[in-house]
């Protein structure tokens, strides 16, 4: 966990220096406290999913470029092993989130293995504008909140969303739930 919080702080420096932004402007950007973003850089605070996210649409980068380095597209096979993947998580939302496949600028999207505790709610600010999240439910019961409505998804099911307007997940009960998230990000968002 220690690399993963090193490497948001070292991303989150880069990226302000990269745009010229003071801590002002990037809690402007952000829509962090300016306070948050300096715990953060200074590595004494570990940011909740939520906080990564305002983050990332901020930069307008993608989330897994704030938990690992983009993946290099090589044309050959990757093969995914979660089980030896970083997690991030579990956070106070009880929302722990795996890169499965870190975003891969050809492509433009990213895809995630997220688990949310028995009970965890997770609200989701808007991300870039385009972006389109794809979930499909592994195991368990998820809702999703999408235009101020809830939606039950049963492990096998899906949905797909603009993810540009406030959303939100919540596992109702029971067992923890785990599901797939693919995040589709348009041209010259992401990288």
């Amino acid at each position: 966990m220690q690399e993963i919080s090193q490497h948001i702080a070292d991303r989150l420096r880069w990226l302000r220096r990269q745009q010229g932004w003071s801590l002002d402007r990037t809690a402007r950007e952000t829509g962090v406290s300016k306070a948050m973003l300096g715990q953060i850089e200074r590595g004494e605070s570990s940011p909740t999913v939520a906080t990564l996210w305002k983050i990332a649409s901020g930069f307008r980068v993608s989330f897994s470029s704030l938990l690992a380095p983009t993946a290099e597209v090589s044309g050959e096979a990757t093969t995914v092993q979660p089980e030896r993947r970083a997690a991030w998580g579990e956070d106070a939302a009880g929302m722990q989130v795996v890169p499965l496949f870190p975003f891969d600028p050809v492509l433009g999207f990213e895809l995630f293995v997220i688990t949310l505790a028995p009970g965890a709610v997770s609200e989701s600010a808007p991300h870039a504008p385009g972006v389109v999240e794809h979930l499909v439910v592994v195991e368990g019961t998820l809702e999703v909140c999408l235009e101020g409505r809830w939606q039950r998804l049963d492990a096998g099911e899906g949905v797909r969303f603009a993810a540009d307007r406030p959303h939100a997940y919540r596992n109702p009960a029971g067992p923890p739930v785990r599901f797939h998230d693919v995040i589709h990000y348009p041209r010259g968002v992401g990288g």
